[in-house]
């Protein structure tokens, strides 16, 4: 039996790095009203914790036919269930925090020393310095750069247009897509530096793809689990396709080799093995895209290293067949923010994704 929590605002919380953390309110806005979501991926008899059960009951309702059986759970009836596996979105310190003032036994949780390491592993730095180089082994279809900056004046004398990403940050709020370096941006990057130490730059690609590639540490060792399809708005997240791997291989071979992903998916799984030999357990995505350079279109094969579970991961979870019909998974806010599952195959052309 496991307790399942979604906890949206994990990379804000990494980046913040204190135990008393409040979100902003959109990622607080997120936390309630999609608090439900690990209803999709549990077990039946799991708990999921929500901030208000009766408003997680009527937003599970629309989804019945792809959600488990699961009791919803809050901060303050944990002290009356049973010991149970913690399945979380992210961890950080500020969950920890939360969970052991909400009565969680501490043997039950991640050790600081652990969630320590685990920060500077989702690190932006990490990735780009232990992972994508092991990736571009061949330039004609692979490439990527991602340097650190901890002194202003290498970004005034660098040619536009480049990117700036915060270490720690969520999706599309650290990234500054910058063709012009105002006084604004300049106090900006100062910012990120004072408080993180430094920012990364990578150079802006001529994207033409998104998709990402999601895996599961396990004691074992990584394995792969999928492709995922997906859009961004100005860097964040609007949706994913909903379809069979077959299906997905398809959309994405219009682009790319799949012999070439496939041999990315290999590689990843074996270096990460490595990495995470006796550290993160569970599932991550690796985002990726398909970018025109010289002519020829390559794969950038490690944008963002998510250590946590991921939108991809939440797709994947929904086991479309190929015999089924493809759809459009997505989020969006009016009011309140609203998970969607949209039935048509014209749904995902219309916007793009396919």
């Amino acid at each position: 039996m496991k307790l399942h929590i979604f906890n949206p605002e994990h990379d804000i919380a990494l980046a913040a790095n204190i135990e008393r953390f409040t979100p902003p309110h959109a990622g607080r806005e997120l936390k309630a009203d999609l608090g439900f979501i690990p209803a999709l991926w549990a077990d039946d008899g799991d708990f999921v914790l929500v901030d208000d059960v009766d408003a997680a009951l009527d937003s599970v309702r629309h989804l019945k036919k792809y959600a488990r059986d699961v009791v919803f759970v809050t901060l303050a009836d944990l002290s009356n269930i049973p010991p149970c596996e913690l399945s979380v979105w992210g961890w950080n310190s500020s969950l920890r925090f939360q969970l052991l003032k909400a009565g969680v036994e501490e043997a039950n949780l991640p050790s600081i020393p652990f969630l320590k390491l685990l920060r500077e592993m989702s690190n932006r730095r990490w990735a780009a310095e232990r992972v994508l180089p092991e990736l571009l082994t061949d330039s004609n279809v692979l490439i990527g750069e991602a340097c650190p900056i901890s002194d202003l004046e290498v970004i005034r004398k660098s040619t536009v247009p480049f990117v700036l990403k915060a270490p720690w940050s969520s999706s599309g709020r650290g990234v500054r897509y910058v063709d012009r370096l105002t006084p604004q941006m300049e106090n900006w990057a100062l910012n990120i530096m004072d408080r993180q130490g430094f920012i990364m730059m990578e150079p802006l690609y001529d994207k033409v793809k998104d998709f990402a590639l999601e895996f599961e540490s396990t004691n074992s060792g990584v394995r792969y689990l999928g492709l995922s399809l997906f859009k961004t708005i100005n860097g964040a997240y609007a949706g994913n396709i909903l379809a069979s791997e077959a299906d997905k291989r398809m959309m994405l071979g219009k682009y790319i080799s799949m012999e070439l992903i496939d041999g990315l998916a290999e590689r990843i799984s074996a270096i990460l093995t490595v990495f995470f030999h006796e550290s993160y357990r569970g599932p991550f995505g690796i985002d990726m895209m398909v970018v025109r350079d010289g002519g020829k279109l390559k794969v950038h094969p490690c944008v963002e290293l998510n250590l946590r579970r991921t939108m991809g991961f939440v797709a994947l979870s929904f086991g479309v067949k190929a015999t089924e019909a493809q759809k459009l998974m997505q989020i969006s806010y009016a009011g309140k923010y609203h998970f969607r599952v949209l039935n048509t195959a014209e749904n995902v052309i219309n916007n793009g994704l396919a």
